[in-house]
């Protein structure tokens, strides 16, 4: 497929993230109109999709959702999957750790949260952030998280081998979108309660992060477990790409519902005699 190649990152590929436009719509030649008749049609198949993922109670599903402050994590989560049957698909987010937690080792609670057999997880951020703020904070010494790139890599080569299909999107926006963002919230009344003054400190830390971003993809994107660069500035792109990557995906994976009960149409007639 076309558009997961342009944003797929390949392993061990070195990555810059000032060549990755935030702004970009270049796949989708068509206009805004037909992107969202588009993405209707790709969240009925997602629909079924996960109804059949459900049923056939043979995969797993874990997808991972990581962005700047304001990037759109929660608005891609409504977006594509709305009218999914909740039942199969739940969505995850790591906090700051809790002293059970912090007991543990950090990919513990991870792990717990991973998705079960006939299940889609979402991660509105992740384990990933054990070498993004942790990192850009210096939370814990350079020698402990720069092993983590590793530990991470094999956990997800572990979810995989039992049976995870893993998809891993960062939700590109620019500096300057950011700010808008911010604004929007500022000035919003409905939107104010998103608004955390911490946030204008973390933007002052974009370049330390990008770096981070870009030292996460170069080492962690793996065939198993891909890591897709969105352009995210427009949101309705971003959640095209996102919904045709995962459906894209869940069609690869050749499934079908389970064989009846023997002899199943004799119950029918059992039924109308009732």
């Amino acid at each position: 497929m076309k558009m997961a190649n342009d944003y797929r990152i390949d392993q061990n590929e070195k990555i810059s993230l000032k060549k990755f436009d935030p702004q970009d719509t270049s796949w989708w030649q068509k206009d805004k109109a037909d992107a969202k008749k588009e993405l209707k049609k790709l969240r009925a198949k997602l629909i079924d999709l996960q109804q059949l993922l459900y049923s056939e109670n043979k995969h797993k599903v874990l997808i991972i959702l990581q962005a700047m402050d304001s990037g759109g994590k929660d608005g891609t989560i409504r977006s594509i999957f709305k009218g999914v049957n909740p039942q199969g698909v739940s969505v995850e987010s790591f906090k700051v750790p809790t002293p059970v937690e912090l007991g543990h080792d950090y990919l513990w609670r991870i792990h717990a949260k991973s998705p079960q057999t006939g299940e889609i997880v979402i991660f509105n951020r992740s384990h990933y952030e054990d070498v993004l703020v942790v990192r850009v904070h210096s939370l814990v010494p350079k020698k402990v998280w720069e092993k983590r790139y590793e530990h991470i890599v094999q956990f997800e080569k572990l979810l995989t081998d039992e049976g995870t299909t893993i998809l891993k999107f960062f939700l590109n926006i620019s500096k300057a979108e950011q700010k808008n963002r911010f604004i929007e919230r500022i000035e919003i009344p409905e939107k104010q309660w998103k608004f955390n003054p911490r946030d204008i400190e973390e933007r002052k830390l974009w370049g330390e992060y990008m770096r981070a971003y870009e030292e996460v993809f170069s080492r962690t994107s793996t065939p198993y477990a891909p890591w897709y660069i969105i352009p995210a500035d427009q949101n309705w792109y971003r959640d095209l790409a996102i919904a045709e990557i995962i459906v894209d995906t869940l069609q690869k994976l050749k499934m079908n519902y389970p064989q009846p009960v023997e002899n199943i149409d004799s119950y029918k007639e059992i039924l109308l005699e009732d």
